[in-house]
């Protein structure tokens, strides 16, 4: 089917949002034969028609965020969750400073700390998990609270970051590819790379489904990941192609 006439080719890219839930603007101009800035001029009609929300390097199905509340994400997946978590504290190897991001992976992590640990996050339930641990020294980050991901975000959260040093960063992701890493949310992603960039080592947390998972911002490289550490869930195919892309990566039992 030829994709020039415009109706045909906005009723295509309406067919696959609704399909896949998210679109990339220089795949899907790739697939269909035309100009990525033609599909960027289709994707904003779209979105001014209220029958897709922009996004940068595409558009996601209207009135979705991809964001599921921290609540429900958080009961999904309890098991895989809590084995990744008991497997990265006993990879950190006697860091002092952890630095700890707004993924629920991640957050399983935090009351499993050894004690003495110093622990930065912009995450409630990360920092409600500490509240009563007076073992820990706690570095909460303000800023703009995001009630999706239970986190603060914006200009004062990274500013406050980016004055900090950790030995590791533990760091979600709602989607992993051979490209890299990605989420849903700007202000999440900022926070990743923030606390990526001040750590002296990178370790990635997460569960089997996001192998198959689609998101619309890349906030990683895989030269910028040392561990990553994922469940029992996975196929040995995606574990070899994790492997050569991190170096190192842990399959928790």
């Amino acid at each position: 089917m030829r994709y020039t006439d415009a109706p045909t080719r906005r009723d295509e890219l309406l067919r696959r949002l609704r399909e896949n839930g998210y679109l990339s603007s220089r795949e899907v101009a790739a697939e269909i034969g035309v100009s990525e800035m033609t599909i960027r001029r289709d994707l904003t009609r779209m979105d001014a028609e209220g029958l897709a929300h922009r996004v940068p390097g595409g558009a996601t199905a209207p009135g979705a965020t991809g964001l599921e509340t921290f609540d429900r994400r958080e009961r999904r997946g309890q098991a895989p969750k809590q084995a990744i978590a008991r497997a990265a504290v006993a990879a950190l190897d006697g860091a002092e400073t952890v630095a700890l991001d707004g993924g629920t992976t991640v957050a399983a992590v935090a009351p499993l700390l050894p004690a003495g640990t110093r622990v930065i996050s912009h995450s409630m339930p990360v920092l409600s998990a500490c509240e009563h641990r007076t073992d820990l020294e706690v570095i909460g980050l303000g800023g703009v609270y995001h009630p999706l991901t239970r986190s603060f975000g914006g200009p004062a959260a990274r500013a406050a970051a980016e004055e900090l040093a950790a030995d590791v960063a533990l760091i979600s992701a709602v989607a992993v590819a051979a490209d890299g890493l990605y989420c849903t949310a700007s202000w999440d992603a900022e926070m990743k790379q923030v606390f990526t960039l001040r750590a002296e080592r990178t370790m990635v947390l997460v569960d089997h489904t996001k192998a198959g998972a689609r998101a619309p911002l890349r906030f990683l490289q895989w030269d910028q990941v040392d561990t990553l550490v994922t469940d029992r869930g996975i196929d040995d195919l995606t574990v070899r192609r994790w492997r050569e892309a991190a170096g190192h990566v842990i399959v928790a039992r």
